[in-house]
């Protein structure tokens, strides 16, 4: 794999990056990268600290005549998101990313790749391991599971971290400068329902959405993306209201930080009404995608004949669930009144699973830089669930990090980009979560910015990494290292 990015620059981030690559990490089981970080701390003489939440920090001595400047931490996760296509074989916890280069980008075989946030990880081994690069007192803290709960950051103990200034690596529009983000939430929704006999003289239908972009469902809520989960609901509806379709199945979505690209259902539809119904679908399933086509080229929705299933779902549930899912809100609820163009709130139907206790299980999550707004979209979404009978818990959820247009490190960082570029970098807030949020509540006096390289499609299997900008990363942080003092 190395020899895939050989001749990219810097050529230690891009070193790093393929050993990543190599290592398998999903979201809460990250033994294999853990201790990668670890061992790699002890061949460099490296002060390595491991908690009880399995964050790992690596100490670096400050460069000769910098012993009195400010300690800087580098921050980024250790996990991924475990997205790929479903035609696609890859087992996260034991199969190795598999990158290869497309034009000005690299890219993942049918997963995502990964860069979110390896390539931030990558960056700190290189600043760890580079002998040039002249900075002060230096902590890169590496947070667990990140993408599916923040729990690394969560459980961080208030004296772990010695710095006051951070450096978060997890953004992913090179040329702008993070100094906010959105606080979100889970809401789960549970729905038990009872198996009924098929009933006499139907035939079975397998109706599937796929193609979608996906992506995640904070930094592309706003893109107008196609949901599946919210698609193949519009098709069920409104087909219960015109034949006597039975629901067996309905499965959409993986992660609850993922727009859903494929969703399928398997339904019954009396023999006599069979022909209407792909009718029907033909019509509906067209109607869908020019609505779409703009963005969502590739979407494909399909119905094919198959076996009959062992048992539908009783009929009161099933209108239940197509109805709550239905009315659920998804997408965009408001946006900034203080920053043009910022998403301030929103909501994700993220994934709708069987579980084998004979049970539905509903993903949402929900974000806001408002926490009183997130609060109130994660009641909206309760209360159409609680409307059907289901079972509604809320996740402990994050905060949000308000913006400081005053901080030093962001004058810093201004500062070292223009004098890099010779222009002005963009200064925004983000509508996906950091944890950067959780880090003030901690470290209350904490002066915090993000920046990183840009990274396209993540949370889904088109998530590419553009190349030129790794190098253009690289060289702000090691220039704002040498301008810390």
């Amino acid at each position: 794999m190395a020899e895939l990015f050989k001749g990219f620059e810097p050529e230690a981030v891009w070193s790093y990056f393929s050993q990543i690559c190599n290592i398998p990490r999903p979201s809460k089981k990250e033994e294999k990268i853990r201790e990668f970080l670890l061992k790699f701390g002890n061949e460099h003489g490296l002060e390595t600290h491991e908690d009880g939440a399995g964050n790992i920090l690596l100490k670096k001595k400050p460069s000769p005549g910098r012993e009195n400047d400010r300690t800087v931490i580098l921050q980024g996760h250790m996990d991924m998101v475990c997205e790929k296509n479903s035609d696609v074989q890859h087992d996260f916890n034991a199969d190795a990313i598999v990158p290869f280069v497309d034009g000005e980008w690299v890219k993942a075989k049918g997963t995502t790749l990964g860069a979110d946030d390896g390539i931030g990880v990558a960056a700190m081994l290189a600043v760890l391991a580079d002998k040039n690069i002249q900075h002060g007192p230096l902590e890169c803290f590496f947070t667990a599971d990140e993408e599916t709960g923040m729990t690394g950051a969560f459980a961080l103990e208030k004296k772990f971290l010695g710095g006051k200034v951070l450096i978060n690596l997890d953004s992913e529009d090179e040329g702008e400068l993070f100094i906010g983000c959105a606080g979100g939430m889970d809401t789960t929704a549970v729905l038990g329902y009872d198996k009924r006999p098929v009933p006499d003289r139907s035939k079975a239908l397998v109706i599937r959405i796929s193609g979608l972009k996906g992506g995640h469902s904070g930094d592309d809520i706003h893109k107008a993306l196609g949901n599946s989960n919210k698609i193949l609901t519009r098709i069920l509806w409104n087909a219960m209201k015109k034949f006597e379709i039975r629901l067996s199945r309905f499965e959409g979505g993986n992660l609850r930080n993922a727009i859903p690209r494929e969703a399928y259902a398997v339904v019954t539809v009396p023999a006599n009404q069979v022909d209407k119904f792909k009718v029907y679908l033909k019509h509906i399933g067209q109607t869908i995608k020019e609505e779409l086509l703009s963005n969502e080229p590739s979407l494909e929705i399909k119905a094919e004949d198959v076996s009959l299933p062992e048992f539908v779902i009783n009929k009161s549930v099933q209108a239940k669930l197509i109805s709550s899912l239905y009315a659920c809100p998804n997408g965009v609820i408001a946006w900034s009144k203080e920053i043009k163009g910022l998403v301030e709130t929103s909501t994700n139907l993220a994934s709708v699973k069987y579980t084998e206790d004979n049970r539905i299980k509903v993903a949402t999550s929900q974000r806001s830089s408002v926490n009183s707004a997130k609060e109130d979209i994660a009641h909206m979404v309760e209360s159409v669930f609680s409307l059907a009978g289901a079972r509604v818990k809320h996740g402990k959820g994050y905060p949000g990090w308000t913006p400081n247009k005053n901080s030093e490190i962001l004058s810093i960082t201004i500062a070292a980009y223009r004098k890099l570029f010779n222009k002005e970098p963009k200064v925004k807030a983000i509508h996906a979560g950091l944890e950067c949020g959780l880090f003030l509540e901690k470290y209350p006096d904490m002066d915090m910015i993000s920046f990183g390289p840009t990274i396209k499609g993540v949370h889904s299997p088109d998530e590419r990494l553009d190349i030129a900008s790794v190098k253009r990363f690289w060289d702000l942080l090691a220039e704002v290292l040498r301008q810390v003092h």
